[in-house]
C-alpha cells in the first residue's frame, strides 16, 4: 500500500511538472523572438513525451504487481537461497544456476506467462534489471492474450 501511495505522489508530481512545462512553453511563445519560440516548441513537444513515459511505466508497474500477486497467491514464486548479498541480491555463484533453471522453464513453455515472470524475478534478484524488465514485460503481454 505504501508503494502505491508513493507511485501516486510521484505520478502527481510528474503531472504537475508536465503542466508547468506546457505553461512555460506557451509563455516562451508569447515572447515572440525566434529563440523563445524554439524553446516553447521544445517544451510543448517534451511534455507529451513525459506523459507517455508516465503512462507506460504505470502500466508496467501495475501489470507486474498484478501478476506477482497472482503467483504469490498460487505459491509459485521463486524461492530465494538462504544466503544473499548485504544488498539483498543473489550471490554470483547462486545467480547463474537459478537463471539457467528458470530460462529452461521459459524454453520449455514459451507461451506461459508464469515462466517468464519467474525468470524476470530471478534476473532482477541477480541484478540484471534490463533482462528482468524484458522478461516481465513479455509475461504481461502473454497474460493479456492468455490468462
Amino acid at each position: 500500500m505504501i508503494s502505491r501511495i508513493g507511485v501516486a505522489l510521484m505520478g502527481a508530481a510528474l503531472l504537475l511538472y508536465i503542466v508547468i512545462t506546457v505553461w512555460l512553453g506557451v509563455m516562451f511563445f508569447s515572447v515572440g523572438n525566434p529563440a523563445g519560440i524554439a524553446m516553447g516548441i521544445a517544451l510543448v513537444v517534451l511534455a507529451p513525451v513525459g506523459g507517455w513515459a508516465l503512462i507506460r511505466e504505470l502500466a508496467f508497474g501495475f501489470g507486474a504487481d498484478r501478476l506477482g500477486r497472482t503467483l504469490d497467491a498460487e505459491g509459485t514464486m521463486p524461492e530465494a537461497p538462504e544466503e544473499l548479498t548485504p544488498s539483498g541480491r543473489l550471490r554470483a555463484d547462486d545467480a547463474e544456476p537459478m537463471i539457467a533453471q528458470y530460462a529452461a522453464g521459459v524454453a520449455a513453455s514459451p507461451d506461459d506467462w508464469r515462466a517468464h515472470y519467474r525468470l524476470g524475478v530471478v534476473q532482477d534478484a541477480a541484478g540484471r534489471r534490463k533482462d528482468a524488465r524484458g522478461s516481465i514485460r513479455q509475461a504481461i503481454r502473454l497474460a493479456r492474450s492468455r490468462p
